[in-house]
């Protein structure tokens, strides 16, 4: 049996829960003042105040001892939205884009998804993983423990099902949860120029059943968005991947409004992301659904645009969780205190809310918020030690990872 004890944190700070919280709740999170943590083969079992775990722990031997010196421990980061597999870089498009050149200016000139598109589909297997693990090594680093990666560089069979199993593949062998999302509807390959539906049809004929037999995802997604898939072809990919035993994503409002986000709640998706254009309206029906809205702060900071209205859909009730949107093109970073930091400061959210978004209510876009996303009893022992005693230099120290310890599953990884 593999025991932990964490002991001697000056605090443990967590939101509680197996599922998602919303509204006002996300201000809701649990301090502990010096305070220990016991985990017992990757699960916790004992959380509190320091002598009151040590003293239950009595006659256990074969404990590992991490003494944490006054640091302090919150959950361990989920990301549930990257598309971290992919071929070459961006920077050119990415300059031309802040110099005043719109995106999809840049994707019908040949660039954008389809750039990478390219790139992507010359690439070995061996060569996807090698750099997909590189990725995932450093977003640990960052504190990321879970991490949902999406296709969607392929836009053909083959690349997608070579994408999506180097991710399973990549799911074995590295220490960190990593979620699978089939983003086949990205974008239209050049194959199918001017015949979007037609290639909403092949995906559903071609793609999915592959993905089913193999196992190759737990989600789809689609980029729901004017010029690529509208709300109809989007909707129709989705209950396709639904009957076959997946759960729905939608990238929704990203760009313009198209009602994505109502979309998402009238099929059951797990969550609506982007939704930098969401509508009042589209607002008021997530604020009732259990569909999380995935916001992506870095992206639009990154695109200079305005961000998503966090503070409204949070005061509105709606489940609202952060993620990096870590992609070649508008978002090359996975860099979680900056993510926080413009939460905190550019979207106003409150830190608990913001440590809540990328904790539990992250957890919840993956489906996974029963044994992920908090540090409480019964859930995975996922958790961050920090190098500072309070975790409001989470954002006090700007855009500076603090992260020290990375425990996975109740190992030390990091």
């Amino acid at each position: 049996m593999n025991r932990l004890l964490v002991k001697n944190l000056a605090e443990i700070v967590t939101p509680l829960g197996k599922t998602a919280l919303r509204g006002k709740a996300m201000q809701d999170v649990k301090v502990y003042k010096n305070a220990a943590v016991y985990c017992e083969n990757g699960i916790i079992k004992l959380v509190g105040i320091d002598e009151q775990v040590l003293s239950k722990l009595d006659g256990i031997t074969d404990i590992q001892v991490l003494d944490a010196q006054g640091k302090c421990a919150v959950p361990g980061f989920i990301d549930p939205h990257t598309h971290f597999l992919f071929g070459g870089t961006r920077a050119d498009e990415f300059i031309s884009r802040l110099e005043g050149i719109p995106y999809m200016e840049l994707l019908k000139r040949g660039g954008g998804i389809v750039s990478t598109m390219r790139q992507t589909r010359l690439m070995t297997e061996t060569e996807l993983y090698n750099t997909g693990k590189k990725t995932l090594e450093n977003m640990l680093r960052q504190g990321f423990t879970t991490i949902e990666g999406k296709s969607g560089y392929g836009l053909d069979r083959n690349t997608e099902l070579k994408m999506l199993r180097t991710m399973k593949k990549l799911r074995k062998d590295m220490p960190v949860t990593l979620k699978t999302t089939f983003l086949g509807a990205h974008a239209v390959p050049p194959e199918f120029a001017d015949r979007s539906t037609d290639y909403i049809d092949f995906i559903i004929e071609q793609v999915l059943p592959i993905i089913k037999e193999e196992n190759l995802a737990e989600f789809c997604d689609v980029f729901c968005e004017k010029n690529v898939f509208t709300i109809d072809e989007a909707k129709k990919l989705l209950l396709a991947a639904k009957k076959a035993g997946m759960k729905l994503k939608i990238h929704a409002d990203e760009i313009v409004s198209t009602g994505g986000g109502s979309l998402a709640v009238e099929i059951g998706a797990i969550s609506a992301d982007h939704l930098l254009s969401v509508t009042d309206a589209d607002i008021e029906k997530l604020a009732v659904s259990d569909t999380t809205a995935v916001l992506l702060p870095m992206t639009a900071f990154c695109m200079r645009k305005e961000f998503a209205p966090a503070r409204k859909m949070i005061d509105k009730g709606c489940i609202v969780a952060l993620a990096s949107d870590f992609n070649p093109g508008s978002c090359y970073s996975y860099a979680a205190p900056f993510m926080l930091a413009l939460a905190v400061i550019s979207m106003h959210m409150t830190i608990n809310e913001a440590l809540t978004a990328i904790t539990l209510n992250a957890a919840a876009a993956v489906d996974a918020a029963d044994v992920i996303g908090s540090i409480e009893s019964g859930k995975k022992a996922d958790i961050l030690l920090l190098s500072k005693p309070d975790y409001r230099f989470l954002v006090y120290l700007t855009g500076i990872n603090i992260v020290e310890h990375v425990i996975k599953d109740g190992k030390i990884i990091f």
